[in-house]
């Protein structure tokens, strides 16, 4: 039962102070019997120029820094700041745009046996202007490609996520930069880890998304993400 295992979170964040302190306030204000339901929450602060860090430290967050910026590489910087004692990861993002409340029911799939819970936006409900159409599109091909190569059904590329430390560590996550969601579904897929969607709300964003809201950052990510979905259909295992 994941309440009798450590739990903890890393949230990577580039340029939010707006946000990342009140999410990271909410994430610590979830409890379980009276205790914290996370024992760990680790900011990742990705090469920030604002004070990100500083409000992530006022929410009450451990801060780490990665000076290479990318999705992935703060990701791993986070992980690696953990400890090899917390048994469960859990994943979100820094702009407040995944509900803290909603972490129970994923971890509840990782009782029932899950290694790997995506939150599903697809499924759940999308606040009005919370996805630009340009997401939308992208991820639902993303998601079809997928169940077309892999026959598995697979709705999302949602950031909010938990997986089994275990599992986590079998996977060898080594995308530094966009393909880091796609790369560990595709990656768990091919590795038979048990994997489940739970819908989710997705609300809309504090501030501009360094990714959906550029020309640059969309056509980064697209190429990424279809890039590693093509390569990783290359490789057998």
């Amino acid at each position: 039962m994941w309440k009798s295992e450590r739990v903890g979170l890393v949230i990577p964040a580039f340029n939010e102070e707006r946000s990342v302190g009140a999410v990271v306030e909410e994430f610590r204000g979830l409890c379980v019997d009276g205790a914290p339901l996370l024992d760990r929450i680790v900011v990742c602060d990705n090469a920030s120029t604002d004070a990100t860090a500083a409000e992530a430290e006022r929410g009450g967050a451990e801060v780490v820094r990665e000076e290479i910026q990318g999705y992935g590489a703060a990701c791993l910087a986070g992980i690696a700041t953990l400890g090899d004692d917390v048994e469960i990861v859990a994943f979100a993002d820094a702009d407040r745009s995944d509900d803290p409340a909603e972490l129970p029911r994923l971890l509840e799939e990782i009782s029932r046996g899950a290694d790997l819970v995506i939150g599903s936006r697809v499924l759940g409900r999308a606040e009005p202007g919370a996805l630009t159409p340009q997401q939308r599109f992208g991820n639902a091909l993303a998601a079809f490609l997928i169940r077309l190569r892999w026959n598995a059904p697979v709705t999302d590329l949602g950031p909010f996520r938990v997986i089994r430390r275990r599992a986590l560590e079998r996977l060898a996550m080594a995308d530094r930069t966009y393909g880091w969601t796609v790369e560990m579904q595709v990656k768990a897929i091919k590795r038979g880890l048990v994997i489940r969607e739970v819908p989710v709300t997705y609300r809309r964003r504090v501030g501009k998304s360094k990714i959906s809201g550029t020309v640059k950052g969309t056509i980064g990510a697209g190429v990424k993400i279809l890039g590693t979905i093509f390569l990783e259909g290359l490789i057998r295992k």
